[in-house]
């Protein structure tokens, strides 16, 4: 059964537009609210940007470098003074060399003084004085005030360990260079190929004893240049450490069933270091020189290279670290005050201290 029924009609609202348009659907008309400045302004802000990323787009660059070729005849031409101060932005961008190490003028006792510092990391100040200034004081802070002022090296001063003579504090200036210090060292390419610079500190708890490498090299330096030897070249303990290392860590993953003892002799008899308690023994330096030699008439000259490893000795080695070290043949040297704690250490085995020099 079918029932047809119609709807009352509602009352209309008073809003609903009588037309047929879309107020006429139920809904009711309001007023527009008013201009907002703030809404306005983000919206022409995003037109803006949108237009901005429309027109610097990479396709859009490319059509107007097209569009705007200008005719070979009517190129301006680059002055090479330009073109030189355009290569040396690009590459003080590339090396981020900083800008206060660009055109510096090192004076021959600046220079010496950086490599000296680079090599062994860190030197006492009195000793540059000694070996490069020739007692000469003010010149050296001079220099050492215009080589911080660069950003070049830097300074500081440390407290020498104690024992029964000194009863008050020692101090010492050290000097280390900063890694700007040792990019200009570097480009300034007069540093042999061999070679290695360091910057900044690695150990300061180690300072006192590394600040005496330099002492024994100079000391070691002077006896290989009296027996003929000549171009000096150090490498310190952290180089050889690695280099001993990789060696290892090769050998080891090409054989891994290879004894561990047999691949540490391996490796020390190839970077000529000693092996004692199954220990290679490495040296806190190593200097490596050229020797020139004549043999007969007949013979060209030649020449050969050699090397001496060195170790500074202090108060804090330990008798059996002594025996080792002493066992390796290593030149071994120790200030005075180190000299007489360690004898107290190994009263048992006089013999030792006879290998021991004396910085």
């Amino acid at each position: 059964m079918r029932l047809d029924f119609s709807l009352p009609d509602l009352p209309r609202d008073r809003n609903v537009a009588p037309n047929g348009d879309a107020h006429s659907e139920g809904r009711k008309v309001f007023p527009l609210p008013p201009p907002n400045p703030v809404l306005e302004r983000q919206q022409a802000l995003r037109e803006r940007a949108a237009d901005h990323r429309l027109h610097h787009s990479p396709a859009h660059a490319e059509r107007a470098g097209r569009s705007q070729k200008i005719p070979k005849g009517r190129r301006r031409s680059i002055e090479p003074a330009e073109r030189a101060v355009a290569a040396d932005s690009r590459r003080m961008q590339r090396d981020r060399i900083p800008p206060q190490t660009i055109g510096v003028q090192l004076r021959p006792e600046e220079k010496q003084l950086l490599l000296e510092v680079g090599r062994f990391r860190v030197v006492r100040v009195e000793d540059l004085n000694r070996t490069i200034y020739g007692g000469k004081s003010r010149l050296l802070e001079n220099d050492l005030n215009y080589l911080r002022g660069k950003g070049l090296v830097q300074t500081r001063h440390i407290n020498l360990r104690r024992d029964q003579k000194r009863r008050t504090i020692e101090r010492v200036e050290v000097v280390t260079l900063t890694r700007p210090g040792r990019d200009l060292l570097i480009r300034q390419g007069e540093l042999h190929a061999d070679q290695k610079v360091y910057a900044e500190l690695v150990k300061p708890r180690e300072v006192e004893h590394d600040s005496q490498i330099y002492r024994a090299y100079l000391k070691e330096a002077e006896r290989i240049e009296q027996n003929g030897g000549s171009n000096l070249r150090v490498q310190l303990d952290f180089e050889l450490k690695s280099q001993v290392q990789k060696a290892i860590y090769a050998a080891r993953k090409a054989e891994q069933g290879r004894d561990l003892s047999e691949i540490k002799q391996q490796v020390a008899q190839q970077f000529e270091l000693p092996l004692v308690n199954d220990t290679i023994q490495i040296p806190d330096a190593r200097i490596e020189y050229d020797l020139d030699r004549k043999v007969d008439q007949d013979t060209d000259q030649g020449s050969r290279s050699g090397h001496e490893d060195i170790e500074v000795l202090t108060a804090a080695y330990h008798p059996g670290h002594l025996r080792s070290k002493a066992q390796a043949g290593f030149r071994n040297y120790a200030s005075a005050s180190d000299r007489a704690s360690l004898s107290a250490k190994i009263e048992d085995d006089h013999s030792l201290m006879c290998d021991i020099l004396e910085l």
